[in-house]
């Protein structure tokens, strides 16, 4: 007697819940992009030479004080994130309508000056990484020049972050290049779980410069800026947390691979690094040339990614501080100004790299403007995402509240020590 089959009926409550984690994923894919290309953009020119040199004079060491570094690091990108998707504006924007016209510019001043010098680094970087490869930087800069400003004034914001969100591919090589280089994964995990603090001027001085490098404050205002511009509000805020925090942890782990890569090359014989060049050439003996043209491509798409956010960040800030239009999706003739600022950071940046001098010192040597301006960002991002008459119940929780307020004083600390440093050795003097 033949048998019929019988099928369970799908269940309505279990179709319905895979429907609605399918429809979240498919919404986080759709927000993806601001968090991510901000974080991944602070791994720079700056980011690589100072990982690259963390490693290489301290080897294994500096591991724990990245993940330090990391838990500030994601608190500053969420809050940002948090206060654009909420108030539908920008971070120079709400600083212009919640404090005094000398603050404002005041602060509007100091992220413009610190990242006209960061986009002369990142123009280093590109230039740096193409010597690499034996391509003069007097033909590689231009060329390199005109196409960032090319994708940003022609094309929309649409599609100006689908090329910045394949730009943050070139940072798998770290990871790769760390991989190849056959790091001692024991002494990797020791140095990651417990502090190895060397206390030396030296130390100090590269500890100031990473924090200076990864909770930059261009970064900050390009988050909050391409929220608004691709128009995340409250309703899909929970997913651009997603985004933020999660790019922010990524950006880091990529941080952490440059300095493995780095300190497994020179863990005989640690070095302070000069150049580029010496940095790649390390690798060659862990893993053959493979590993060197990883370090030049990483470099390249991390700087070129970088040339086109850290302008944008400025001219975002600076538009929205005056109050007039502000969109990669504008015209010309429909947002002057942000282009405009845009276009001229790109010409002076370019520009003085054409300079001849040493690039790899000129980009580390940057990181003191970041050192000063951070924690000026920090305490305006800090006492806006406490403001429930701005945020309402989306403000800073107790939580948030302590770890924001941790993150500005050690930031502050450290970025104080850099100034003094630095001007002490201006002065011929010595601490």
């Amino acid at each position: 007697m033949a048998t019929t089959a019988t099928t369970t009926p799908p269940n309505p409550t279990m179709t319905a819940r895979a429907k609605r984690r399918w429809r979240g994923f498919f919404v986080y894919l759709a927000a993806a992009g601001p968090g991510l290309i901000a974080a991944n953009a602070g791994n720079d020119a700056g980011g690589v030479a100072t990982y690259a040199s963390a490693g290489a004079e301290f080897g294994y060491s500096m591991l724990f004080f990245m993940v330090i570094v990391t838990i500030g690091y994601v608190c500053v990108q969420e809050m940002t994130a948090r206060l654009a998707a909420h108030t539908g504006k920008g971070l120079a924007a709400l600083i212009r309508e919640q404090f005094s016209l000398r603050l404002s510019a005041f602060a509007v001043f100091a992220f413009a000056v610190a990242n006209l010098g960061l986009v002369v680094t990142e123009f280093a970087g590109i230039a740096s990484a193409f010597e690499l490869w034996g391509v003069s930087r007097y033909l590689s800069v231009p060329i390199a020049a005109v196409a960032i400003w090319l994708l940003v004034i022609v094309g929309s914001y649409r599609y100006a972050e689908r090329v910045f969100l394949l730009l943050t591919l070139a940072f798998v090589t770290y990871p790769i290049a760390m991989v190849f280089g056959h790091p001692e994964w024991k002494q990797v995990a020791l140095h990651t779980v417990v502090p190895h603090v060397l206390w030396s001027k030296a130390y100090l001085l590269v500890a100031v410069a990473l924090i200076g490098t990864t909770i930059t404050p261009y970064i900050q205002l390009y988050t909050a800026g391409a929220v608004v511009d691709r128009g995340i509000g409250p309703d899909e805020y929970k997913y651009e947390r997603v985004d933020a925090v999660s790019g922010a942890i990524v950006s880091d782990l990529v941080s952490m691979c440059i300095i493995i890569a780095t300190a497994t090359a020179f863990l005989k014989s640690p070095q302070v690094l000069n150049t580029a060049a010496e940095a790649a050439r390390a690798l060659k003996p862990l893993a053959g040339e493979f590993s060197s043209v990883l370090f030049g491509i990483g470099l390249l798409g991390a700087s070129a990614l970088a040339a086109a956010v850290v302008p944008l960040s400025t001219s975002y800030a600076v538009a929205e501080a005056v109050g007039v239009e502000r969109s990669v999706s504008k015209s010309f003739s429909e947002a002057p100004l942000f282009l405009g600022l845009f276009t001229a950071q790109i010409i002076i940046g370019s520009s003085v790299v054409l300079i001849p001098g040493n690039l790899f010192r000129l980009i580390i040597n940057t990181q003191v403007l970041e050192g000063v301006v951070t924690p000026i960002t920090l305490v305006f991002l800090l006492i806006l995402a406490n403001r429930r008459t701005l945020l309402g119940e989306a403000a800073n929780g107790r939580l948030a509240r302590t770890v924001g307020l941790i993150t500005v004083i050690v930031v502050g600390s450290f970025a104080t020590f850099l100034v003094v440093l630095t001007v002490t050795g201006w002065l011929g003097l010595s601490l």
